[in-house]
Protein backbone atom coordinates (compact mmCIF):
# COMPACT_ATOMS: atom_id res chain seq x y z
CA UNK A 1 0.00 0.00 0.00
CA UNK A 2 2.89 2.66 0.71
CA UNK A 3 5.17 1.47 -2.47
CA UNK A 4 1.42 2.08 -4.26
CA UNK A 5 1.29 5.56 -2.37
CA UNK A 6 4.65 6.33 -3.58
CA UNK A 7 4.17 5.32 -7.05
CA UNK A 8 1.11 7.87 -7.19
CA UNK A 9 3.40 10.77 -5.63
CA UNK A 10 6.27 9.77 -8.44
CA UNK A 11 3.93 10.54 -10.98
CA UNK A 12 2.32 13.44 -10.01
CA UNK A 13 5.74 15.00 -9.65
CA UNK A 14 6.79 13.98 -12.90
CA UNK A 15 3.84 15.19 -14.29
CA UNK A 16 3.91 18.79 -12.77
CA UNK A 17 7.72 18.88 -13.49
CA UNK A 18 6.65 18.12 -16.87
CA UNK A 19 4.78 21.28 -16.92
CA UNK A 20 7.34 23.60 -15.35
CA UNK A 21 9.83 22.77 -18.32
CA UNK A 22 7.21 23.93 -20.87
CA UNK A 23 6.90 27.26 -18.61
CA UNK A 24 10.27 27.87 -18.70
CA UNK A 25 10.14 27.80 -22.42
CA UNK A 26 7.19 29.98 -22.45
CA UNK A 27 8.83 32.95 -20.41
CA UNK A 28 11.79 33.15 -22.57
CA UNK A 29 9.58 33.01 -25.50
CA UNK A 30 8.01 36.13 -23.80
CA UNK A 31 11.22 37.54 -22.56
CA UNK A 32 10.83 37.06 -18.65
CA UNK A 33 14.36 37.02 -17.22
CA UNK A 34 15.13 33.16 -15.71
CA UNK A 35 16.58 34.18 -12.58
CA UNK A 36 14.28 36.49 -11.69
CA UNK A 37 11.11 33.74 -12.50
CA UNK A 38 12.96 31.23 -10.11
CA UNK A 39 13.26 34.22 -7.25
CA UNK A 40 9.51 35.29 -7.48
CA UNK A 41 8.25 31.57 -7.78
CA UNK A 42 10.35 29.91 -4.75
CA UNK A 43 9.07 33.50 -2.77
CA UNK A 44 5.72 32.85 -3.76
CA UNK A 45 5.78 29.27 -2.46
CA UNK A 46 7.61 30.14 0.86
CA UNK A 47 4.61 33.03 1.48
CA UNK A 48 1.98 30.40 0.24
CA UNK A 49 4.02 27.56 3.01
CA UNK A 50 3.85 29.82 5.87
CA UNK A 51 0.68 29.76 7.40
CA UNK A 52 0.60 25.89 7.32
CA UNK A 53 4.07 25.20 8.46
CA UNK A 54 4.99 27.75 10.83
CA UNK A 55 3.96 25.88 13.97
CA UNK A 56 5.67 22.72 12.97
CA UNK A 57 8.96 24.53 12.17
CA UNK A 58 9.04 25.87 15.29
CA UNK A 59 8.54 22.90 17.25
CA UNK A 60 11.39 21.40 15.25
CA UNK A 61 13.85 24.31 15.50
CA UNK A 62 16.09 22.19 17.00
CA UNK A 63 16.37 19.59 14.94
CA UNK A 64 16.44 22.13 11.96
CA UNK A 65 19.39 23.88 13.76
CA UNK A 66 21.20 20.51 14.29
CA UNK A 67 20.93 20.13 10.38
CA UNK A 68 21.34 23.39 9.25
CA UNK A 69 24.10 22.48 6.75
CA UNK A 70 22.62 19.20 5.52
CA UNK A 71 19.60 21.53 4.98
CA UNK A 72 21.03 24.40 3.74
CA UNK A 73 22.75 22.33 0.71
CA UNK A 74 19.37 20.62 0.10
CA UNK A 75 18.34 23.93 -0.77
CA UNK A 76 21.35 25.03 -2.46
CA UNK A 77 21.39 22.37 -4.99
CA UNK A 78 17.68 22.13 -5.96
CA UNK A 79 16.10 25.47 -5.23
CA UNK A 80 19.27 27.29 -6.11
CA UNK A 81 21.10 25.49 -8.49
CA UNK A 82 19.05 23.31 -10.32
CA UNK A 83 16.08 25.53 -11.21
CA UNK A 84 18.33 28.09 -12.26
CA UNK A 85 20.35 25.60 -14.55
CA UNK A 86 16.72 24.64 -16.12
CA UNK A 87 15.48 28.15 -16.97
CA UNK A 88 19.23 29.29 -18.23
CA UNK A 89 19.58 25.88 -20.49
CA UNK A 90 15.77 26.76 -22.19
CA UNK A 91 17.39 29.45 -23.75
CA UNK A 92 19.53 27.67 -26.09
CA UNK A 93 18.29 24.54 -26.17
CA UNK A 94 14.65 22.67 -26.38
CA UNK A 95 12.40 21.41 -23.92
CA UNK A 96 12.70 17.78 -25.44
CA UNK A 97 16.92 18.54 -24.86
CA UNK A 98 16.50 19.41 -21.64
CA UNK A 99 13.87 16.74 -20.34
CA UNK A 100 15.93 14.16 -21.86
CA UNK A 101 19.02 14.69 -20.06
CA UNK A 102 16.85 14.41 -16.63
CA UNK A 103 16.50 10.31 -17.79
CA UNK A 104 19.97 10.32 -16.83
CA UNK A 105 19.25 11.59 -13.21
CA UNK A 106 18.96 8.04 -11.63
CA UNK A 107 21.97 6.99 -13.41
CA UNK A 108 23.80 10.13 -11.23
CA UNK A 109 22.03 9.16 -7.92
CA UNK A 110 22.97 5.64 -8.46
CA UNK A 111 27.10 7.08 -8.77
CA UNK A 112 27.01 9.61 -6.20
CA UNK A 113 25.39 7.10 -3.34
CA UNK A 114 27.97 4.86 -4.25
CA UNK A 115 30.79 7.41 -4.10
CA UNK A 116 28.41 8.85 -0.57
CA UNK A 117 28.37 4.93 0.71
CA UNK A 118 24.69 5.34 0.82
CA UNK A 119 23.63 2.99 -0.91
CA UNK A 120 25.44 -0.06 -2.44
CA UNK A 121 26.39 -0.32 -6.19
CA UNK A 122 26.34 -3.80 -8.66
CA UNK A 123 27.83 -4.40 -11.58
CA UNK A 124 24.30 -3.72 -13.89
CA UNK A 125 24.39 -0.29 -11.88
CA UNK A 126 27.68 0.77 -13.45
CA UNK A 127 27.22 -0.67 -16.75
CA UNK A 128 23.97 1.43 -16.73
CA UNK A 129 25.94 4.45 -15.63
CA UNK A 130 27.91 3.61 -18.73
CA UNK A 131 25.02 2.98 -21.10
CA UNK A 132 23.31 6.37 -19.63
CA UNK A 133 26.45 8.79 -20.39
CA UNK A 134 26.53 7.27 -23.85
CA UNK A 135 22.48 8.31 -24.35
CA UNK A 136 23.63 11.32 -23.05
CA UNK A 137 26.46 11.65 -25.51
CA UNK A 138 24.41 11.10 -28.08
CA UNK A 139 21.83 13.54 -27.54
CA UNK A 140 24.62 16.39 -27.33
CA UNK A 141 26.12 15.41 -30.23
CA UNK A 142 23.31 14.81 -32.14
CA UNK A 143 25.11 11.39 -33.42
CA UNK A 144 27.31 13.82 -35.30
CA UNK A 145 31.57 13.07 -34.52
CA UNK A 146 32.84 16.24 -35.61
CA UNK A 147 30.74 17.84 -32.64
CA UNK A 148 32.31 15.39 -30.19
CA UNK A 149 35.85 16.31 -31.85
CA UNK A 150 35.44 20.11 -32.12
CA UNK A 151 33.67 20.38 -28.74
CA UNK A 152 30.89 22.62 -30.58
CA UNK A 153 28.37 21.48 -27.84
CA UNK A 154 24.94 23.34 -27.32
CA UNK A 155 25.59 26.21 -24.51
CA UNK A 156 21.71 24.90 -23.33
CA UNK A 157 22.76 20.93 -23.17
CA UNK A 158 25.91 21.45 -21.24
CA UNK A 159 23.54 24.22 -18.63
CA UNK A 160 21.24 21.37 -18.36
CA UNK A 161 23.95 18.87 -17.75
CA UNK A 162 24.84 21.09 -14.94
CA UNK A 163 21.52 20.60 -13.42
CA UNK A 164 21.30 17.24 -13.90
CA UNK A 165 24.31 16.98 -11.41
CA UNK A 166 22.72 19.50 -9.24
CA UNK A 167 19.30 17.34 -8.39
CA UNK A 168 21.43 14.09 -8.24
CA UNK A 169 23.43 15.41 -5.67
CA UNK A 170 20.08 16.65 -4.21
CA UNK A 171 18.32 13.29 -4.13
CA UNK A 172 21.16 11.47 -2.97
CA UNK A 173 21.74 14.00 0.11
CA UNK A 174 17.89 13.53 0.49
CA UNK A 175 18.48 9.90 1.12
CA UNK A 176 21.13 10.62 3.39
CA UNK A 177 18.39 12.39 6.02
CA UNK A 178 18.29 10.95 9.28
CA UNK A 179 15.96 13.00 10.95
CA UNK A 180 12.12 13.48 10.60
CA UNK A 181 10.24 16.32 9.82
CA UNK A 182 7.15 16.83 8.50
CA UNK A 183 6.79 17.26 4.36
CA UNK A 184 5.18 20.84 3.48
CA UNK A 185 7.49 21.71 6.59
CA UNK A 186 10.80 20.26 5.36
CA UNK A 187 9.77 21.31 1.81
CA UNK A 188 9.27 25.35 3.25
CA UNK A 189 12.74 25.09 5.49
CA UNK A 190 14.50 23.88 1.95
CA UNK A 191 12.57 26.84 0.47
CA UNK A 192 13.91 28.93 2.73
CA UNK A 193 17.69 27.89 2.17
CA UNK A 194 17.22 27.68 -1.45
CA UNK A 195 15.35 31.39 -1.81
CA UNK A 196 19.10 32.45 0.01
CA UNK A 197 21.04 31.07 -3.02
CA UNK A 198 18.88 32.20 -5.05
CA UNK A 199 18.72 36.16 -4.12
CA UNK A 200 22.21 36.80 -5.21
CA UNK A 201 21.47 35.28 -8.59
CA UNK A 202 18.16 38.13 -8.91
CA UNK A 203 20.44 40.81 -7.86
CA UNK A 204 22.98 39.86 -10.77
CA UNK A 205 20.42 39.50 -13.36
CA UNK A 206 18.99 42.62 -11.79
CA UNK A 207 22.26 44.80 -12.17
CA UNK A 208 22.03 43.81 -15.98
CA UNK A 209 19.30 45.69 -16.42
CA UNK A 210 17.00 42.69 -16.85
CA UNK A 211 13.51 43.36 -14.96
CA UNK A 212 10.21 41.38 -14.37
CA UNK A 213 7.57 43.14 -15.65
CA UNK A 214 4.22 42.38 -13.29
CA UNK A 215 0.71 41.89 -14.96
CA UNK A 216 -1.84 39.22 -14.69
CA UNK A 217 -0.22 36.32 -16.75
CA UNK A 218 2.74 36.05 -14.98
CA UNK A 219 0.57 35.77 -11.78
CA UNK A 220 -1.23 32.81 -13.46
CA UNK A 221 2.43 31.66 -14.18
CA UNK A 222 4.06 32.45 -10.99
CA UNK A 223 0.64 30.70 -9.03
CA UNK A 224 0.90 27.86 -11.70
CA UNK A 225 4.82 27.15 -10.85
CA UNK A 226 4.23 27.64 -6.64
CA UNK A 227 1.21 25.08 -6.35
CA UNK A 228 2.44 22.51 -8.82
CA UNK A 229 6.14 22.40 -9.75
CA UNK A 230 7.05 23.57 -6.54
CA UNK A 231 5.21 22.16 -3.96
CA UNK A 232 3.20 19.71 -5.27
CA UNK A 233 6.60 18.02 -6.35
CA UNK A 234 8.95 18.59 -3.77
CA UNK A 235 6.34 17.23 -1.72
CA UNK A 236 5.55 14.40 -3.60
CA UNK A 237 9.26 13.55 -4.17
CA UNK A 238 10.39 13.89 -0.96
CA UNK A 239 7.57 11.71 0.22
CA UNK A 240 8.37 9.01 -2.29
CA UNK A 241 11.85 9.14 -1.72
CA UNK A 242 11.02 8.49 1.66
CA UNK A 243 9.33 5.27 1.34
CA UNK A 244 11.02 3.64 -1.40
CA UNK A 245 14.69 5.12 -1.44
CA UNK A 246 16.47 7.61 -4.25
CA UNK A 247 17.57 4.71 -6.43
CA UNK A 248 13.91 3.49 -7.11
CA UNK A 249 12.18 6.79 -7.09
CA UNK A 250 14.69 8.26 -9.76
CA UNK A 251 13.87 5.26 -12.56
CA UNK A 252 10.23 7.74 -12.42
CA UNK A 253 11.86 10.75 -13.71
CA UNK A 254 12.03 9.01 -17.11
CA UNK A 255 8.77 9.75 -17.00
CA UNK A 256 9.51 13.52 -17.60
CA UNK A 257 10.82 13.82 -21.15
CA UNK A 258 7.37 11.57 -21.79
CA UNK A 259 4.97 14.60 -20.55
CA UNK A 260 6.83 17.28 -21.93
CA UNK A 261 8.31 16.06 -25.46
CA UNK A 262 3.87 15.57 -25.76
CA UNK A 263 3.46 19.16 -24.48
CA UNK A 264 6.67 20.22 -26.17
CA UNK A 265 5.38 18.99 -29.86
CA UNK A 266 2.04 20.17 -28.89
CA UNK A 267 2.09 23.80 -28.02
CA UNK A 268 5.83 24.59 -29.31
CA UNK A 269 5.84 22.41 -32.69
CA UNK A 270 9.14 20.66 -31.33
CA UNK A 271 10.69 17.89 -33.55
CA UNK A 272 11.26 15.09 -32.00
CA UNK A 273 14.29 13.82 -33.93
CA UNK A 274 16.66 10.43 -34.62
CA UNK A 275 18.84 11.39 -32.29
CA UNK A 276 16.56 12.00 -29.43
CA UNK A 277 15.48 8.42 -30.24
CA UNK A 278 18.57 6.79 -29.80
CA UNK A 279 19.67 9.16 -27.02
CA UNK A 280 16.43 8.23 -24.93
CA UNK A 281 16.69 4.24 -25.90
CA UNK A 282 20.38 4.44 -24.31
CA UNK A 283 19.47 6.05 -21.42
CA UNK A 284 16.36 3.29 -20.77
CA UNK A 285 18.73 0.98 -21.16
CA UNK A 286 20.79 2.22 -18.68
CA UNK A 287 17.89 2.67 -16.17
CA UNK A 288 17.42 -1.33 -17.27
CA UNK A 289 20.78 -2.55 -16.36
CA UNK A 290 21.15 -0.19 -12.77
CA UNK A 291 17.40 -1.87 -11.64
CA UNK A 292 19.01 -5.63 -12.41
CA UNK A 293 19.18 -7.12 -9.10
CA UNK A 294 22.64 -9.77 -9.09
CA UNK A 295 21.70 -13.38 -7.82
CA UNK A 296 23.61 -15.30 -5.34
CA UNK A 297 26.22 -17.38 -6.99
Amino acid sequence: MQNTKAYIMLVCATLFWAGNFIVGKFAFLTNIPPLSLVFYRWLLVWIILLPFTYKDILKSKDTILNNLPLLFFLGFTSVGLFNSFTYLSLIHTQVINSTLFNTAIPAVIILLCFLFNIEKTNKFQIMGLIVSVLGILSIITKLDIEILLSLKFNKGDIIMIGGVITWGVYSTLLKKKKFTLPLLSLVHVICTFGLICVFPQFLYEFSQGQFIKFDINLGYLLIFLAIFPSIGSYYCWAGAVSIIGANRAGIFLSLIPLFSTIFAILFFNERFQFFHLIGALLIILGLYLSNKKVKNA
